[in-house]
């Protein structure tokens, strides 16, 4: 049954739906998988109205009927208040023009729900997302952008969705690096460095220790045997591991406060070494292991996929058989409809070839194992190696954001005292740096440019703060101009185009947001924010808001409240911080 109460999208769709079934109430019995998805999206160009809808085709299709002729006769009928228009275009499209009335009324709604029309279709289900995991005792670099933002995002997306949302920073904690380390803190340490930048002190002395260790065998023969006592709890090793550990965590979470990034979990790989052998023993008892050149391996051959080592000829464990335990564990503990994976293109074999394994033990299909790979982010200079000491430090980038945002703040806005100016260049520039990100699709290589990122007008992160900010000045100017009127209880007039493409705009938004979620795509919400920021900006610079006759102002800055409002809260959902002045 339609209602008020459902977005414009909801309402076409059921209604479709319905003369779907009035025209061919076969529909239901030979293609009720046809029937029951009918999609109604927003038009790609105005002059086919402004939804479209394409099942005609298909079920008419399903039921041998003409479509042409099955989509007449499902508008040959008296469409309801809030569809102005309906015609049948090409093979069998249904092209559907609102009213303004259905378009002011669904717009009121949209306002007055505290998720501003985002249905809340994961209340009561889980999603774990696994991002960032930076490695212990290395500083967090460029590389690291990427996973960090582009998964804060998705964890935003699915909780604004309704979801419980377990965050998991997934740190590497546990490997060959660490004998390496150890030899180098007990050999090259320099204990001055390590107090006033411990992270950048073990990176050195690790740098160090594997540069000698390539040259010299016998270097990394006493790697791997420091690593080897560590393995076997060696109280001195140990204790040097766990203070490695403590000093990551806190550099670690001071950059995640600088980007405003939250995790409900840190947990290491280390966590799950205790299941490892269980793990092992369910592949053996499985029939899925065997043995190959005195390793243990998972052939995946018969699924194209090569052989998996679960386990090395040195006794010693991988990245594989650990993920298998954390997703073991993950179902256990969390019981998640899906576990999402964030990290850059160079692992998508090894998702693929964990996840068969993890199907093969027995993880149920109702938890969905998703990897989300990214293409990696590069400046105009290249590429960058950890271990060969040239990285780019995350720290040193957002320090460059801070300071270009201030430089453009000393232009724009000298009159801002220092304490404001500070405020404004770390929400401006770490927030461009973000949106830089977030913009682009996922799977692309990104060549990131300062230019662009902070750039005043186009697709940036400034650009969006700015129209954000200056939507709240107008506001403002009315409430001082009209200070006893109350814009947003007046009725929403649609009188011009203009306007009409604005409030339209608006209707879109909470399927921009689930579309953004369904492809674990935080581009699709970006641009999204883009176009209504454009749209706003025509709706600005060619109509009278304050100078407006009555009733007509107070619209258009009731108008201009809506579109306040959805900026702020789909840039919150992408990290992006909102000023209210610039």
């Amino acid at each position: 049954m339609i209602n008020a109460t459902m977005l414009m999208e909801e309402r076409l769709a059921l209604w479709l739906r319905e003369r779907f079934g009035a025209v061919a109430p076969e529909c239901q019995e030979r293609c009720p998988e046809r029937c029951g998805a009918v999609r109604v999206v927003p038009s790609t160009n105005p002059q086919f109205g402004d939804y479209q809808c394409n099942d005609a085709m298909g079920i008419a299709k399903a039921l041998k009927m003409n479509p042409q002729e099955f989509a007449r006769q499902v508008i040959d009928v008296e469409a309801p208040p809030f569809i102005a228009k309906l015609e049948v275009a090409g093979p069998g499209f249904i092209n559907i023009t609102l009213s303004n009335g259905g378009i002011a009324s669904t717009l009121r709604t949209l306002a007055a729900d505290p998720h501003l029309g985002i249905a809340q279709r994961g209340a009561g289900r889980t999603v774990v997302i696994d991002y960032s995991s930076p490695n212990v005792a290395k500083p967090m670099h460029i590389g690291h952008i990427r996973s960090t933002v582009i998964g804060s995002a998705l964890d935003h997306l699915y909780r604004a969705m309704g979801y419980r949302v377990i965050a998991d920073n997934h740190i590497g904690d546990w490997g060959t690096q660490f004998g390496i380390i150890i030899m180098g803190y007990r050999h090259f340490l320099d204990k001055e460095r390590l107090v006033e930048s411990p992270i950048e002190e073990l990176e050195r002395i690790y740098v160090q220790s594997y540069g000698k260790a390539k040259e010299d065998e016998a270097w990394m023969e006493a790697c791997r045997a420091e690593l080897v006592k560590l393995q076997a709890g060696d109280p001195g090793n140990l204790a040097l591991w766990q203070e490695f550990i403590r000093l990551s965590l806190c550099e670690f979470d001071r950059i995640y406060e600088r980007l405003g990034v939250r995790f409900d979990l840190t947990r290491g790989e280390s966590h799950y070494n205790a299941a490892l052998p269980g793990v092992i023993e369910r592949l053996q008892a499985a029939g899925l292991a065997e043995e190959s050149e005195g390793a243990l391996v998972v052939n995946l051959d018969a699924e194209g996929l090569g052989v998996a080592i679960v386990r090395k000829r040195d006794g010693a464990y991988n990245y594989a058989t650990t993920d298998i335990a954390t997703v073991l564990s993950r179902v256990d503990e969390f019981a998640p409809e899906k576990i999402i994976y964030v990290t850059d293109e160079r692992q998508q074999l090894h998702f693929k070839q964990f996840f068969t394994v993890c199907r093969k033990l027995g993880v149920p299909e109702t938890t969905q194992l998703e990897h989300v790979w990214f293409g990696l982010m590069r400046l105009p200079e290249g590429t960058f190696s950890t271990r060969q000491g040239n990285v780019i430090k995350l720290d040193a980038l957002l320090d460059e954001a801070e300071t270009r945002a201030g430089r453009i703040l000393m232009e724009t806005r000298p009159d801002l005292s220092e304490e404001e100016t500070q405020r404004l260049e770390r929400a401006i520039g770490i927030s461009a740096v973000k949106y830089a990100d977030l913009s682009q699709n996922p799977q692309t290589l990104v060549t990131f440019s300062w230019e662009k990122a902070m750039a005043l007008d186009g697709n940036s992160g400034p650009y969006l703060q700015y129209a954000y900010a200056r939507i709240r000045s107008v506001r403002d100017k009315f409430k001082e101009a009209f200070p006893d009127a109350n814009a947003d209880a007046a009725p929403l007039h649609l009188d011009t185009a203009i306007e009409r493409s604005l409030a339209l705009k608006l209707l879109q938004y909470p399927s921009a947001v689930t579309a953004a979620a369904d492809a674990c795509k935080p581009s699709t919400l970006a641009d999204y924010l883009f176009g209504l920021a454009q749209a706003y900006s025509a709706f600005y610079q060619q109509l009278p808001f304050i100078k407006a006759e009555p009733g007509v102002r107070e619209s258009r800055i009731r108008l201009c409240g809506i579109v306040a409002a959805v900026l702020k809260d789909g840039l919150t959902i992408l990290g992006i911080a909102t000023p209210e002045r610039i």
